[in-house]
């Protein structure tokens, strides 16, 4: 594996996101060292590489990437992962707000707590969050699935038109068009296998805890409001 270093010291966003995007077009692995919260880092990336950032990234961290797999070993800023299309990209700490807003596709693992509007207009793709997501989690949330091992906020799953968000925890109050129905078998075999391979080791009693918010209706904004089915 061919490996690279950029220090960001004293750097712009845009002259490190330059040497990255060089960079990978050469190499598999690149770290960028001494990111101290910088904005912006590895926006719009592609490609199949491996971008290891040893530190917190600040706002937009690895917006509009396809492809890298990026790693924040510290905190993210507001909106870590906008409108991804493909990719990975995992931070050890906490999140600010929009986690994985308007995302095509790809994972995106918090480890710890993320701020409000998680997923907020995801179309697909998975959101993982290891501990608390703030208030209205899923706003508008098109597609994909979002899973919370705490809790959620309030408005959990405002105006969700697609997709589910599966919850561990409890939420403290829903928004609307959502509702909160039971799992599956076959939901507790899958939550199980995404965790797991995204580092998340439950008891298998853990699983019998989680619960989804889904949809009540799939017009919700067109005369009166039905749940249907």
């Amino acid at each position: 594996m061919k490996e690279a270093k950029i220090d960001a010291e004293g750097k712009t966003p845009r002259e490190v996101n330059s040497k990255l995007k060089k960079l990978a077009k050469e190499y598999d692995r690149i770290i960028i060292e001494n990111p101290n919260a910088m904005h912006y880092l590895a926006a719009g990336l592609t490609g199949d590489v491996e971008v290891i950032i040893d530190g917190s990234a600040g706002y937009f961290a690895g917006t509009m990437i396809h492809g890298p797999r990026i790693e924040i070993k510290g905190n993210a800023g507001w909106f870590p992962a906008d409108n991804m299309t493909r990719g990975k990209i995992t931070i050890h700490g906490s999140a600010g707000d929009g986690v994985g807003q308007g995302i095509y596709g790809g994972t995106v693992i918090v480890k710890e707590d993320a701020g409000s509007r998680t997923g907020e207009i995801m179309k697909n793709g998975t959101i993982i969050i290891g501990g608390n997501s703030g208030f209205m989690t899923g706003l508008y949330m098109m597609g994909g699935q979002i899973i919370v091992l705490g809790s959620l906020g309030k408005d959990a799953g405002e105006s969700i038109i697609r997709g589910k968000i599966y919850l561990r925890g409890e939420a403290e109050s829903l928004g609307k068009n959502a509702k909160i129905k039971k799992i599956t078998e076959k939901e507790k075999g899958e939550l199980e296998k995404i965790l797991e391979k995204s580092g998340f080791k439950l008891e298998k009693a853990e699983y019998d805890k989680f619960k989804k918010i889904v949809p009540r209706s799939r017009r919700p904004f067109y005369g009166k409001e039905v749940e249907e089915g």
